[in-house]
């Protein structure tokens, strides 16, 4: 792999079908590519800078803020390796998705932070878990 070059896995990462995100350390949006601005329908360019919140619901936004000042302050995430984090987001036209993704902590040059997601639309997922769901308990009863 010593002979992959830098721009390959920058382009791999903005072509990537899932979201790539990534914030500083005061929340802001650093980095978004094309799976985010698929899943979440806003470009690049409109969030660039933005806090986060573009896409937290109101009612979970101090959870997520509460969680992101630990896991900046400890430098690890406990949503890294196999645990997936699963929530509820929203896109540019308000709509209520589900995503589920990982976090990767990534050191900047200054010595601060960044926080570094991969995030994956599961809201079809989520429904049909649902509905199958809702189907066993009416033929449970």
């Amino acid at each position: 792999m010593e002979d992959l070059h830098p721009e390959v896995v920058l382009a791999m990462a903005a072509q990537a079908p899932d979201g790539i995100v990534i914030i500083d350390g005061e929340g802001l949006i650093r980095y978004w590519n094309q799976g985010a601005e698929r899943i979440f329908g806003f470009p690049a360019a409109e969030v660039d800078g933005r806090s986060l919140d573009v896409i937290i619901p109101e009612k979970h936004r101090k959870r997520h803020w509460d969680g992101f000042q630990a896991a900046m302050a400890r430098g690890t995430s406990r949503y890294g390796d196999a645990d997936l984090l699963n929530v509820p987001a929203l896109t540019a036209d308000g709509r209520r998705i589900s995503i589920e993704f990982s976090v990767v902590m990534l050191p900047a040059a200054d010595g601060g932070m960044y926080c570094g997601a991969v995030i994956r639309d599961v809201t079809a997922r989520r429904e049909r878990e649902r509905e199958l769901m809702r189907r066993r308990a009416e033929a449970a009863v």
